[in-house]
């Protein structure tokens, strides 16, 4: 039996994602754990997030998490989701400046205040709710249609260096990556635990990748 690990450094709908890594493949142990041991031994990992980032770099430091994510990017699969996936960069522009784990080289940036949308309306920081995923070629889209549909909560987004790790995009009102793809790390900016068929699709594919 194959099995994947959550991590638990404190932050992260934890419950919700366990259920939907569980109902996406119920022949995969779901492990949720704080243990580097646990964590290291899983055939997979997921690195899970909300709220602030430096709350969240805190946490991982103080728990030596920090360096098992690190390791565990050079190793095996690994799924950032939301926090996860910005806490993967080099750095983040909230809480004033706040050091990331540097998997992917980039940045992570607020989204402007005066946002508006193509018919001059403004738009809403966070960008919350349903929006389109534009996607790239990767073996983690397979089965999930083109400019389907995922569900977001976030004020910054990722900018990262290299625009060839870019594995999707969504627009609000311009595009900004949603998805980061570098060898066996993949991560998104959208909660897949929340986006009904095509999130757990994703998440599936994720329990059935090698990277």
């Amino acid at each position: 039996m194959s099995s994947v690990a959550v991590i638990d450094y404190g932050m992260g709908n934890l419950h919700s994602i366990g259920k939907a890594l569980q109902h996406a493949d119920p022949s995969v142990e779901v492990q949720i754990s704080s243990t580097a041991t646990a964590i290291l031994q899983a055939d997979r990992v997921v690195f899970p997030g909300v709220g602030a980032i430096r709350d969240c770099m805190q946490a991982l430091n103080e728990s030596g998490l920090a360096e098992v994510i690190r390791q565990v990017a050079k190793t095996k699969p690994l799924l950032g989701i939301c926090l996860g996936m910005q806490a993967l960069l080099t750095d983040s522009a909230e809480n004033g400046h706040t050091e990331g784990l540097g998997v992917f080289s980039g940045h992570v940036v607020r989204f402007a205040d005066t946002l508006m949308d193509h018919d001059g309306m403004p738009l809403k920081v966070p960008h919350m709710g349903w929006n389109q995923v534009r996607q790239h070629p990767h073996p983690l889209w397979q089965d999930i249609a083109q400019d389907s549909r995922f569900y977001f909560v976030h004020s910054y987004y990722a900018q990262p260096d290299d625009a060839s790790i870019v594995a999707a995009t969504t627009e609000y009102p311009d595009p900004f990556a949603c998805a980061l793809a570098q060898d066996n790390v993949f991560a998104v900016q959208f909660h897949p635990e929340k986006s009904q068929t095509a999130g757990l699709q994703l998440l599936k594919n994720f329990l059935h990748w090698d990277g």
